[in-house]
């Protein structure tokens, strides 16, 4: 039995590793990459594994830097089944055809912007024919339907024509719903069979809604072998969310290899207790320059534990109670996930809002705007609200158009509130940002390049740490060292090189077997 490392290696996001066993290769994860689009893009089209050889897949979560290539598995060969909780099925049964969509819409627009540029400069070399000039201008006023809505057809066939290199997306959204037939959710702590003589067992990982720690067991020529994949390990005592399991079933403790997260490796989150204060003084600030407070934030357990927090500083009358806006209509659906999973929320969410019968993620300053015309509109808003939008690291979605409306204007906030990976625009944004905060805001503000199109970012930048939902260093400590697990060696994953290679160096310095996998290495569990 031995592993092979294929993403989420030495960065972030792209989480992908296969076990193979005499009899059958298991795939844990198939994530996107996220950060520059190019670099990106390349990665994301180039499926590593034939899918034709993979038995079956094991989901830790809905998020789409480890869901985000199923649609391309299912649609080139696969032919097992996607194992996963039944809230991270219910939850791909959104995020899947979304990511689709942003692809489309995203490449719509970049089309867009590269058709009626060529038409302009066609237009500049034809002023002196008046017939030619007028039939571009009309021409270009025909990429459009209506007020906000593209027309792709005319758009596609003008990029055909003039040769164009046009944006395609990596799958539909007939790609991606054809993906779903493929899940199969089981409840946790259940085991089953994920090949031959290969069992999985799922534990919460208390990261988002229906995240999962694996448990894989394999028995090749007499002997078992143990695999646990900890998948993103969540914090302990943050809202809505039990804590990561710590105490796991006697057959699973004995772990021969533990593939670990270190996204968080060399960092410390401010206290839980501390997230409540700290978003009531930046709403509080933010409300007093008359501006609007714009959060880039996961549709999918980000948006949520926001709302949780903003509907009990509404209640207990810590700041003005101004209209609180989510645009993502993904942000929506995953919320009514949320609301029909209750048995996965912690105590204090039950004593807070479920015994009163208040639903947490609801209450009367809350709006959610599903059509691309509301969104248009409230980027045009001028009294103080709050804005939640997708994607949390600014790469794509809703939240780059709020991006170039808002960031100009030293009234308004920018609020980060998660991860940000190398070379995303979220990244860039809170660097940037903080540097010029850190010098007094003084000169020129920096100038970011935001769909194609650079602006300054005179807005303001704040940091709130306690959001994450991936347990920091001590956190992450605390699960290897207080968990029941019995672990004879670590590879550590999904964490940007330096953030890695500390972490190995805490777990060494505490006595640990830990190892650092590049793209592609693989580890025998047989030669240990």
């Amino acid at each position: 039995m031995h592993v092979t490392f294929y993403g989420a290696v030495r960065e972030v996001t792209g989480s992908m590793h296969m076990i193979t066993t005499p009899h059958d290769n298991i795939l844990l994860d198939c994530g996107m990459f996220q950060g520059r689009r190019k670099e990106a893009d390349r990665k994301n089209r180039v499926m590593p594994i034939d899918p034709e050889i993979i038995t079956n897949v094991i989901l830790s979560h809905a998020h789409i830097d480890h869901s985000g290539r199923l649609p391309m598995l299912t649609s080139n060969g696969f032919g097992g089944h996607i194992i996963t909780t039944r809230a991270t099925e219910d939850a791909c049964g959104y995020m899947l055809p979304d990511s689709a969509h942003i692809q489309e819409s995203d490449a719509g627009y970049l089309n867009y912007k590269m058709v009626r540029k060529i038409l302009s400069r066609m237009k500049s070399d034809s002023e002196n024919g008046k017939n030619r000039t007028s039939s571009i201008r009309e021409l270009t006023k025909m990429l459009k339907k209506g007020k906000n809505h593209l027309n792709l057809d005319l758009i596609n066939e003008l990029a055909a024509e003039y040769q164009l290199e046009a944006v395609s997306p990596i799958y539909s959204i007939e790609d991606a719903n054809h993906a779903l037939s493929f899940f199969d959710g089981i409840p946790y702590e259940q085991p089953v069979a994920v090949g031959q003589n290969a069992v999985a067992t799922l534990y919460d990982a208390g990261h988002i809604l229906g995240s999962a720690i694996t448990v894989v067991r394999t028995t090749n020529n007499g002997r078992q072998y143990k695999l646990c994949f900890t998948g993103d390990i969540g914090r302990f005592d943050k809202p809505i969310l039990v804590n990561p399991t710590l105490k796991f079933a006697e057959e699973d403790r004995d772990i021969d290899l533990l593939i670990m997260e270190s996204t968080y490796g060399d960092r410390h989150h401010e206290p839980v207790a501390d997230m409540a204060p700290h978003l009531k003084a930046v709403i509080n600030d933010t409300v007093e320059r008359g501006g609007t407070l714009l959060i880039p934030a996961f549709a999918f357990g980000r948006t949520q534990e926001l709302l949780y927090v903003i509907h009990n500083l509404y209640n207990n009358h810590e700041v003005p109670r101004i209209p609180v806006y989510v645009d993502s209509p993904l942000a929506t659906r995953i919320t009514r996930v949320f609301g029909e999973h209750p048995e996965m929320y912690d105590q204090e969410t039950h004593e807070d809002f479920l015994t009163n019968g208040d639903n947490p993620f609801m209450f009367n300053q809350l709006k959610f705007t599903a059509s691309v015309d509301e969104s248009m509109d409230l980027m045009r808003e001028k009294k103080p609200h709050i804005v939640i939008s997708a994607s949390g690291m600014c790469e794509a979605g809703r939240i780059l158009h709020h991006l170039r409306h808002k960031i100009h204007d030293a009234k308004n906030t920018i609020l980060i509130v998660g991860f940000m990976a190398q070379h995303t625009l979220g990244r860039r944004l809170l660097e940037q940002g903080r540097a010029w905060q850190k010098s007094g805001r003084k000169g020129k503000a920096p100038r970011l390049r935001v769909l194609n199109k650079e602006y300054p970012l005179a807005a303001h930048v704040t940091k709130i740490d306690g959001f994450s939902a991936h347990g920091d260093k001590n956190e992450m400590l605390r699960f290897v060292e207080k968990s029941n697990l019995n672990i004879k060696k670590i590879a550590l994953v999904h964490g940007d090189e330096d953030q890695t290679l500390a972490f190995a160096d805490t777990l060494r310095g505490k006595g640990h077997n830990v190892l650092v996998p590049r793209v592609g290495s693989t580890v025998d569990l047989t030669l240990q």
